[in-house]
């Protein structure tokens, strides 16, 4: 009996927060990564909290790009063991229910690991808001949104290379420049104050490379893993 798309995405989606959930290690090490790589560049550009407080929403970003490497990663390679992504294949579903799955699993795991990362920051570099914190939570959630859905597609070709550590950050951070711009300048002008009313313009770039990466995502993924 086939199970709709919908049912399919949830059966995949709670099998990844279940095992995330039991064995938290993805996580924290994301977690400690992201916290470390704050860090890093406090020591990097020296004592003047002037700079830091101004580049503040780029550091977050960065953050939370290379952590996502390790996001990514991690979600096909519990796949790779044992055979389980042939078990996935076998389900009576539609393979995209498997991409819609891992990619709202991984979305959820970059902004939970976002919204620890933004009282961090504003500790750290000294943040002082002039905007609205839920602009910034809507930012945060179009901006993991935007790195989930191509991250999903490529981790699924990485899987299996011998080199995928090295390869999916090869293919996956050029295609991210425009959503990590936008979400760069989103998030500073959120925090610096919208002078000049460019919120808007960041958050539709957003909103378009979703549109377009998500609907990729949905119609390719399925040649993707039948080809893997």
């Amino acid at each position: 009996m086939s199970v709709g798309i919908f049912k399919g995405t949830w059966l995949v989606l709670k099998k990844d927060l279940l095992i995330e959930w039991r064995t938290r290690a993805r996580l924290n090490a994301l977690v400690f990564f992201a916290f470390a790589t704050l860090l890093l560049f406090t020591f990097a550009l020296g004592p003047d909290m002037e700079v830091l407080t101004k580049n503040a929403g780029g550091y977050l970003w960065l953050a939370l790009l290379f952590a996502s490497v390790l996001c990514l990663g991690e979600s096909f390679r519990v796949e790779s063991e044992n055979q389980a992504l042939d078990g996935l294949r076998l389900l009576p579903t539609e393979p995209r229910a498997i991409f819609l799955g891992k990619a709202l699993g991984n979305t959820i795991l970059l902004f939970s690991l976002g919204l620890l990362l933004i009282p961090i920051t504003i500790a750290v570099y000294d943040v002082k808001m002039v905007g609205s914190l839920w602009h910034l939570i809507l930012v945060l959630l179009l901006g993991c949104l935007a790195i989930s859905a191509p991250g999903t597609v490529y981790a699924a070709i990485a899987s299996n290379a011998r080199a995928r550590d090295v390869l999916l950050p090869l293919l996956l951070f050029p295609v991210l420049i425009p959503a990590l711009l936008a979400s760069v300048k989103a998030s500073k002008v959120i925090i610096e104050g919208d002078l000049m009313n460019n919120l808007n313009d960041w958050l539709t770039l957003l909103a378009g490379f979703n549109t377009i990466y998500w609907a990729l995502g949905f119609i390719l993924f399925p040649r993707i893993i039948e080809d893997d």
